[in-house]
């Protein structure tokens, strides 16, 4: 028993000493912080797809237009946000766009309680997307603020292991609530968890850079386009991120309309998602940090288009649930790797604009990606194969440029090479 309880006890030291000590507090806070927020995001908003198309009977076309808009906005507001907080600084800005998210969720609660008029509900939709975007570079350049570059791939396997630990419970809780709830109360309980984080940075995340004295205009945005190396390297990070944008717009409707899944199966998948990322994130992180930056990029673009090739022949959950794994494998491969290659190929005093120029590819790839679905779900209604397997071919795609871009690179860097 005694031997037990001793190996237990160094057990936990190491496990502090490994893992909790080789972050300060700042990473851990932020993590916590994208855990709150990223269960708001994902407890109702990927419901929103069915809300539009069962419930108020728009196309998928048009609701893929609607995502369209809203990410172009988003992207948008990510790029100016990265610039901005090179110039004022982090904290005051993240403030201000958390406090938005929270008042705009509250009012999507409102219009769709009330069953408010379509148009109402998208402008709400698109100016609270656009605000929570405007967090998302600020975060990231945090992060590398605080974070020993030898350490970026590590650092950023243990945030998204937050942010998927929110991902994970907030289509459970959401799927579960939206089958005896109405819809409008998902959004409700997404802007509680959203006025948790708001208090969390208010009271307790200082400020890690300050600002610089640079001119903030349109110009000074898309300076980093002069980097060619970075240029290229968000380019082909954009075919992916058309091909991740399926997860919640298309596979929603694919898995409960076309497939007959129930809101709380295609919840699991998601949950299934955000289960493997907490589980594996951390430990695959550290291991991928030792490969170069171009083969773990191909690796992960290789999974995502594996998996979702897959999907044109599932008829059963299990299937599905498979597909999933393989998906997620290819997510917490790739998803690390291209922040630590924008980590560190961005200046101190200009994190927040690489983040967010990367960041703006993210956004418009998803936002694209979801319109390319919707088309896709209307013009092949029976046959899933070719649905599936267009979107598989941009990560095939990605995949080549990927080993082209690493060969071109002038030289061979590691992501990381002390993890």
């Amino acid at each position: 028993m005694r031997l037990t309880i001793d190996s237990l006890s160094r057990a936990i030291q190491g496990l502090r000493r490994d893992v909790f000590g080789r972050f300060e507090a700042g990473i851990w806070l932020i993590t916590a912080i994208e855990l709150l927020t990223a269960a708001g995001f994902s407890l109702c908003l990927p419901f929103l797809s069915l809300y539009l198309y069962l419930e108020r009977g728009l196309s998928m076309t048009l609701v893929g237009m609607t995502i369209l808009i809203g990410g172009l906005c988003a992207a948008a507001a990510q790029m100016v946000g990265g610039v901005l907080s090179d110039r004022f600084g982090r904290r005051l800005l993240l403030l201000g766009a958390m406090g938005i998210s929270m008042l705009l969720y509250a009012g999507m609660a409102v219009l769709i309680g009330v069953s408010a008029p379509i148009w109402a509900i998208v402008v709400v939709y698109i100016i609270g997307l656009s605000a929570a975007m405007i967090r998302r570079p600020i975060t990231s350049a945090m992060v590398v603020d605080l974070s020993p570059k030898d350490r970026l791939t590590e650092t950023y396997g243990l945030l998204r292991v937050g942010r998927n630990l929110g991902w994970a419970a907030g289509p459970a809780v959401g799927g579960y609530l939206a089958a005896f709830l109405p819809y409008s109360w998902l959004f409700g309980v997404a802007a509680l968890t959203s006025a948790l984080a708001f208090w969390l940075v208010l009271l307790f995340l200082r400020e890690s850079f300050r600002g610089a004295a640079e001119q903030v205009d349109l110009r000074s945005m898309f300076s980093i386009a002069a980097d060619r190396t970075f240029l290229v390297f968000t380019g082909l990070s954009l075919l992916v991120f058309l091909a991740m944008g399926q997860l919640i717009s298309t596979l929603s409707v694919f898995t409960v309309d076309r497939i007959g899944f129930s809101t709380v199966q295609y919840g699991l998948l998601l949950t299934m998602n955000g289960v493997i990322v907490v589980l594996f994130q951390y430990p695959v992180a550290r291991r991928v940090a030792r490969l170069a930056k171009s083969r773990a990029l191909i690796l992960g673009s290789l999974l995502y288009g594996l998996g979702y090739l897959s999907l044109g022949w599932i008829g059963s959950f299990t299937l599905a649930l498979g597909a999933i794994v393989i998906i997620t494998a290819g997510e917490i491969i790739f998803s690390p790797s291209a922040l630590s290659v924008v980590g560190e190929l961005s200046p101190r005093d200009r994190r927040g604009r690489y983040m967010g120029f990367f960041g703006l590819s993210e956004i418009l790839g998803l936002s694209v990606g979801s319109l390319v679905g919707g088309i896709l779900l209307d013009a092949f209604p029976t046959d899933p194969r070719f649905i599936w397997g267009t979107i598989a071919f941009l990560a095939f795609v990605a995949a080549v440029g990927f080993h082209w871009w690493g060969r071109r690179t002038a030289s061979p860097m590691r992501i990381n090479t002390n993890a």
